[in-house]
């Protein structure tokens, strides 16, 4: 693999939504033609793999998808993972991006120093966050719903128990780790179901 298919790659396996050919060769100063073979060359090798990771390519977009033969085990996996109380990581995706917000997947996945594309997908199909646009570089940015502050019972996110305070701070890794060992304001809440979600 070269370096400019491992950027690519690495790419491919940050992004949550589909990439376009223009917006790759752009992000790793490369030409179209150059990027599209990269990606024939990393749709080759995850094919001969046999894993469970395969290329999309769509026109001009490009993702990495489960591999179809798994298509029924992650559909049970992902259902599962919709319905009842959020996760720990959950909890603390949504709270970055409650006190936060708006702000880029780039920030969170900065802040939580993992991939969060799993979790951000869920939170929205859940209805407590959406998107509001992407940065420069194409990272997705994520706000909180109406939604989520009405199932809270309050208006704003400034209502939010100290919410100045950690929506400035630079050290909120540690207060959110400690926060959520407390039983804080949203772990001591169940939230939306996908079916709940649905109108």
């Amino acid at each position: 693999m070269n370096e400019l298919e491992s950027k690519i790659d690495s790419l491919l396996f940050l992004e949550s939504k589909p990439s376009t050919i223009k917006k790759l060769a752009k992000v790793t100063k490369s030409s179209a033609e150059d990027v599209e073979v990269a990606i024939g060359v990393l749709k080759d090798e995850y094919e001969k793999r046999n894993g469970g990771v395969t290329v999309l390519v769509e026109g001009d977009t490009v993702q990495y998808m489960t591999a179809s033969r798994n298509a029924e085990f992650i559909a049970e996996y992902l259902s599962a993972e919709d319905s009842g109380e959020l996760t720990r990581p959950s909890l603390e995706t949504l709270t970055i991006i409650a006190y936060r917000g708006p702000v880029a997947k780039s920030e969170i996945e900065l802040i939580r120093g993992v991939n969060c594309s799993l979790i951000l997908r869920n939170l929205m199909i859940r209805g407590l966050v959406h998107t509001v646009g992407e940065t420069d570089s194409g990272s997705p940015i994520y706000r909180i719903t109406v939604e989520f502050l009405r199932h809270l019972g309050i208006s704003s996110v400034q209502d939010l128990p100290e919410y100045e305070e950690l929506n400035k701070n630079v050290h909120l890794q540690e207060m959110l780790e400690q926060a959520l060992d407390k039983d804080d304001f949203f772990s001591a809440r169940s939230f939306p179901e996908k079916e709940e979600q649905s109108e």
